[in-house]
């Protein structure tokens, strides 16, 4: 059984830094390309980081590009995402999930196979 569990969100102030986590159970993530989503109140959830299986690549959106960095742990089978100079616009409930095909990065939700359970995050101004 696969399960993805975020942990690391909370309420930080505008400029601050959090660290979310994605533990991976029933999976291992050197066999999947990770991405990082987030979904705000009656928005559609948006694509904000991926690695590929070998971890040779990463890809963001310019909306967080050169703040949120994803970074993986294949010993503990832990992706992360560092995000740094949050933004209230940030705000937001962030899934990890995991797409089979590993050589890739997609960006739409509909290509990944398993999904974490989200974690909030909220950054006040």
């Amino acid at each position: 059984q696969v399960q993805l569990v975020e942990s690391g969100g909370g309420l930080v102030q505008a400029g601050g830094s959090l660290r979310l986590s994605c533990a991976a159970s029933g999976l291992t993530i050197s066999r999947y390309t990770m991405g990082w989503f987030r979904q705000a109140p009656g928005k559609e959830r948006e694509f904000v980081a991926g690695i590929t299986g070998s971890g040779s690549r990463t890809d963001y959106p310019d909306s967080v590009k050169g703040r949120f960095t994803i970074s993986r742990d294949t010993a503990k089978n832990t992706v992360y995402l560092q995000m740094n100079s949050l933004k209230p616009e940030d705000t937001a409930l962030y899934y990890c999930a995991a797409d089979l095909l590993h050589t890739v990065i997609k960006v739409t939700s509909g290509a990944y196979d398993y999904w974490g359970q989200g974690n909030q995050v909220t950054v006040s101004s």
